[in-house]
């Protein structure tokens, strides 16, 4: 058994290029910055400029309101703001406000058509709102434009992953980190990607190799024990796993794959509290409903277990080895031939978990 390692999206939204600043510089540079742009008399122009760097303040302070406030006010005096139109867009995605944002965005991106920041949030919101050959769209054009930005890669690299394109995936998570060959969200999503195409001697050395450049990085730890948990070593698992665990002790990824580990060694009473309280804080990740009908399976309530199997299923078709528990439950109330469909889409996905005993049942 296998459970599902959690892809890092790290990704940094482009705010007018003083996004950057603003999160590295000192609050007092900020505020410097904005008094000379005061200094400078009071135009349109330098309005609109005080406006912007009031409204990336803001947002820098995690005011959306304050800061959606001074984008419009800035917009009022040019509604075709690219910069002001860009950072509004911002401040919805951050909001979780995606319709919103993509329409800011779009609106960017007619004012001033080159606009490269934009380009690149666009296909943040259109990851987000699982419009992946759209994003990849807009990372091409990002690419094109600046082939040296690791971020655009990276970002290429998660669409792929999601477009479940393994092979996509790791070209580009190799190209951004041959750029940024010392980021270890970009070495922990490449090993991760190494891991699903099983080749875990490779995962495992980049993993420890990015956990000397950053021992403090939580994810590392999670895919060090779902390797663990692969070569059958659980009290490493545990262990890596824990780890994990103190690190971010609310991540609800990491709560289910320990769950996991306990379904693993049988340890039922336990898997169930973690999966539970995983589910509570995340009710959209399916691994979790997949791990809570593998616990309904062992304790042979197999109505429960494929009710559970099924809801994962309708999250996520690629789940780990889904098809062949769901099999496997099938098989177990008597559906021999809903359980060799299932077998066979197992096999299809590479899961090497059917018996050659019960590939004979459905011939």
């Amino acid at each position: 058994m296998q459970n599902g390692l959690r892809i890092v999206r790290s990704y940094l939204l482009i705010v007018n290029g003083m996004f950057d600043r603003l999160k590295m510089t000192s609050r007092y540079v900020v505020i410097f910055l904005v008094l000379i742009v005061f200094a400078c008399g009071d135009s349109e122009e330098v309005r609109m400029q005080r406006f912007l760097l009031k409204g990336n303040l803001a947002v820098a302070e995690n005011n959306h309101d304050q800061a959606v406030y001074y984008f419009t006010e800035a917009l009022k005096l040019d509604p075709c703001f690219a910069d002001a139109v860009n950072n509004l867009g911002t401040v919805y995605f951050k909001s979780k406000r995606l319709d919103l944002a993509l329409e800011q965005y779009n609106k960017a991106i007619e004012c001033k058509p080159d606009f490269i920041n934009a380009y690149f949030n666009r296909a943040n919101v259109f990851y987000e709102m699982k419009q992946y050959f759209s994003a990849l769209k807009d990372l091409d054009y990002v690419i094109k434009v600046k082939p040296d930005t690791a971020l655009a890669y990276f970002t290429e690299g998660l669409v792929y992953t999601k477009l479940h394109d393994l092979p996509a995936a790791l070209k580009s998570f190799d190209k951004a980190s041959q750029i940024d060959e010392n980021n270890v969200a970009y070495m922990v999503n490449h090993a991760t990607i190494k891991f699903y195409l099983k080749d875990l001697g490779a995962a495992k050395e980049e993993l420890l190799r990015a956990e000397k450049i950053d021992d403090k990085e939580a994810n590392i730890y999670n895919a060090l024990a779902l390797i663990a948990i692969e070569e059958k070593d659980y009290a490493l698992a545990t262990q890596y796993m824990n780890k994990a665990l103190q690190l971010s002790p609310r991540q609800p990824y990491f709560i289910n794959n320990l769950g996991f580990i306990y379904l693993a060694q049988n340890d039922l009473m336990r898997a169930e509290e973690k999966i539970n309280e995983s589910i509570s804080m995340d009710p959209e990740n399916g691994w979790a409903y997949r791990n809570k009908g593998i616990y309904y399976f062992l304790k042979n309530d197999f109505a429960s277990a494929e009710r559970m199997f099924k809801q994962a299923l309708e999250m996520d078709s690629f789940i780990d080895k889904i098809h062949f528990y769901l099999g496997m439950t099938y098989q177990k109330t008597g559906r021999q031939d809903l359980a060799c469909a299932e077998f066979l889409l197992s096999e299809e996905h590479g899961d090497k978990m059917v018996s050659v005993q019960d590939l004979k049942k459905c011939k």
